[in-house]
C-alpha cells in the first residue's frame, strides 16, 4: 500500500469497485436505463482520473458482468457503442493517456470490432508506468475460476504440471490478473450489499465498503469516504491484532 498525503493514512493497492445503480439513476429522472449508463461512464473517467492522481496503482471496475447478457438487447448495445466511444476518445487522445489499460472477462463473445479494438489498446499500454486499469467485461468471478482450472487440466494434459505443483501461487498465476496483488478495497455504490460474482479470488481478504450513493452520482469525494473507512478498519488476515 501507499502512503496517502492526505490523511496521513495508507492507500490501497488495489480498488474494485462494482459500479451500480446506472439503471435506477436513470429511472429516478425519467429517463432511459441507456443515460444512466452514459452518466455513469463520465463517472468512471472521473474516478480514473482521481485515483491516478492521489496515487493508486491498481483499479478494478465491473462494467459488464456474464450475467447481464440477460437485459434488453438494446441496453446491451448501449452499453457496447459507450466502450466503443471510450476506445475511440483513447485512441484520439493516446498522448494524455496515463498507465496500463487491461480488459478482464471472456472477450470471445463480444463483436469483432470491439475485440479489436480492445487488444489495440492494450497492446498501446502495456508496459507504461503508473496505474492499472482493469475493465470487467463479460467477466464473472466463477467463470474466472473455472478458466484458471480448465488451463491447469491442459497443463497437465501437456505434461507440463503434476497435482503436487497446485498450489495457490499457482492458480493466482492463471487469473485474469495475473502479476497483481490482491484487491484490498471493494467499494460498491448503490445501497446493495452483494458481491455479485466479482474478483471472489482476488477479494479473499478485502475489505468491503457499501454506500447509498448510485453510481453515476458517485464522486472523488464517496471515494474519499471510501479510504477513509478502510483506513479505520484492522486488517488482520485470519491472525490476530498486535
Amino acid at each position: 500500500m501507499a502512503e496517502q498525503k492526505q490523511t496521513g493514512g495508507m492507500l490501497p493497492e488495489h480498488i474494485g469497485i462494482i459500479m451500480d445503480g446506472n439503471g435506477r439513476w436513470a429511472q429516478k429522472r425519467g429517463l432511459p436505463r441507456s443515460a444512466g449508463h452514459k452518466q455513469g461512464a463520465r463517472t468512471f473517467r472521473e474516478i480514473v482520473r482521481y485515483c491516478r492522481s492521489i496515487g493508486i496503482r491498481y483499479l478494478t471496475v465491473y462494467a459488464f458482468s456474464t450475467e447481464n447478457w440477460k437485459r434488453p438487447q438494446s441496453e446491451i448495445d448501449a452499453i457496447m457503442n459507450l466502450l466503443r466511444d471510450y476506445l475511440d476518445e483513447l485512441e484520439r487522445h493516446s498522448d494524455e493517456e496515463q498507465g496500463v489499460l487491461r480488459f478482464i472477462g471472456d472477450m470471445a463473445p463480444l463483436a469483432e470490432d470491439l475485440r479489436q479494438r480492445i487488444a489495440d489498446v492494450q497492446e498501446r499500454t502495456a508496459g507504461r508506468e503508473g496505474i492499472t486499469v482493469n475493465i470487467a467485461l463479460n467477466y464473472g468471478g466463477r467463470h474466472e475460476i473455472v478458466h484458471a482450472v480448465q488451463q491447469a487440466v491442459s497443463l497437465a494434459r501437456q505434461g507440463t504440471l503434476t497435482p503436487e505443483a497446485v498450489d495457490e501461487a499457482l492458480v493466482d498465476s492463471l487469473m485474469y490478473t495475473a502479476g497483481q496483488p490482491p484487491v484490498d478495497l471493494i467499494i460498491r455504490p448503490s445501497g446493495e450489499q452483494r458481491i455479485s460474482n466479482f474478483l471472489l479470488w482476488q477479494g479473499a481478504y478485502a475489505e468491503f465498503v457499501f454506500m447509498d450513493v448510485l453510481w453515476p452520482d458517485f464522486t472523488p469525494e464517496d471515494l474519499d469516504r471510501a479510504i477513509a473507512e478502510f483506513q479505520r478498519r484492522s486488517r488482520r488476515f485470519g491472525g490476530i491484532s498486535s
